[in-house]
């Protein structure tokens, strides 16, 4: 890692140093308000956000999200790729909910087995890469039922119909077989319609949902999948069908597998010094809290972060175990020589891991992201 940008990184994460001091020392210690602002112009880009999300009703965390956030937090090796076991997601390093946009389109659907559902994804930026789209379906056990097995066929509205003229006109994007009497969540893939919209947002009609009973030639599948509100809020928030986006931002250098073996295992780093030293450079505790700047009401988790700091001297001699470099060995020689006219090295991060954060959009969707760089690992002399 290059000095100057290690030290980059450690002045950006040292400014937050009077915000935590504050913290530790309780609400009493009042935070001037250029501080707070020097605080939220600083960290809300490094975000990936322009502004503050403004939050208006009561927004529901999707319970697969906060299990994708418990994963990443407990991923062995530090990586802000998303390690999402059996879904294809590349390299995205953020994923989206989105909710279904309800209209008076929805009463024309008077069947449970049939349904459009359609996601407003304005917000995704235009840079992010998409890498990966799913609908969520959840659903309940059918009893009784002479004909277990249904069909999903999931549909890509590519122009919606003309009342008196034809129907609307669709692709089939995914197919899924379901067995009825399994109360599980139902994944479809909609990575071809989510794609195009994002490229061009006026060709966003929606999906159209059908599901048929396999073997059954007149019946009608019995109800169970959650298409439509037809329960009250709490109960819907929970079932309610989900659109998924995953895309990378573009800051996230993908590791290999060999790179990710060779690292430390993220957030530990070495302690042992040499008794010589009188303040030897290690990694030191510094807390970030969220909430003491506001941000708890659109900031889901983590409420605070340990992002530490490199603290303490570079005497000559510098110690195997310092992470250090040739240059700063040679550095520290000359300064122990000529200590007025070359400075010493200093304590710098020389491994930073990553943060995942899950937080509410101003637009009512929920997004888990990760971000590189945010906790220091390991400290050394440079």
């Amino acid at each position: 890692m290059p000095p100057n940008y290690a030290n980059g990184i450690a002045m950006r994460l040292n400014m937050l140093i009077y915000l935590i001091v504050a913290c530790c020392w309780g609400k009493s210690l009042s935070i001037p308000q250029q501080i707070l602002n020097e605080f939220k112009s600083t960290l809300l880009p490094l975000f990936g956000l322009k502004e503050q999300p403004k939050i208006e009703g009561k927004v529901q965390v999707p319970e697969a999200l906060k299990k994708i956030y418990n994963i990443q937090n407990n991923f062995e090796y530090d990586t802000a790729s998303l390690p999402l076991p059996g879904l294809y997601t590349k390299s995205a390093n953020t994923i989206r909910s989105f909710t279904h946009v309800e209209s008076p389109i929805d009463e024309k659907f008077v069947h449970p087995h049939r349904f459009r559902l359609k996601f407003n994804i304005s917000s995704i930026p235009r840079h992010e890469k998409l890498t990966a789209a799913e609908i969520k379906l959840t659903r309940e056990t059918a009893k009784n039922t002479s004909h277990p097995f249904q069909r999903v066929l999931v549909h890509d509205i590519l122009q919606p119909g003309v009342k008196g003229l034809h129907g609307p006109i669709t692709r089939v994007i995914d197919s899924k077989v379901v067995d009825s009497r399994k109360n599980t969540t139902v994944s479809i893939d909609v990575f071809p319609a989510v794609a195009r919209w994002m490229q061009d947002p006026k060709t966003n009609h929606g999906i159209l949902i059908v599901v048929y009973s396999i073997g059954a030639k007149k019946s009608p599948p019995e109800k169970h999948l959650r298409l439509r509100r037809d329960t009250a809020p709490p109960q819907w928030y929970q079932h309610q069908p989900l659109l998924f986006t995953y895309t990378d931002d573009g800051k996230n250098q993908q590791r290999t597998g060999t790179e990710l073996t060779k690292m430390r295992p993220k957030r530990q780093s070495s302690r042992r010094h040499r008794k010589n030293l009188k303040d030897p450079c290690r990694r030191r505790q510094m807390y970030v809290d969220f909430g003491s700047v506001g941000w708890n009401d659109w900031i889901v988790a983590p409420l605070g972060y340990d992002a530490y700091y490199c603290g303490g001297e570079c005497e000559y001699p510098i110690p195997d175990h310092m992470n250090t470099t040739n240059h700063a060995i040679v550095q520290s020689l000359v300064n122990s020589m000529k200590p007025k006219e070359v400075p010493g090295p200093c304590c710098v991060p020389t491994q930073l891991g990553q943060m995942s954060m899950l937080y509410l959009g101003s637009d009512g969707s929920v997004i888990l992201k990760n971000y590189k760089e945010m906790v220091v690992v390991g400290c050394g002399c440079r």
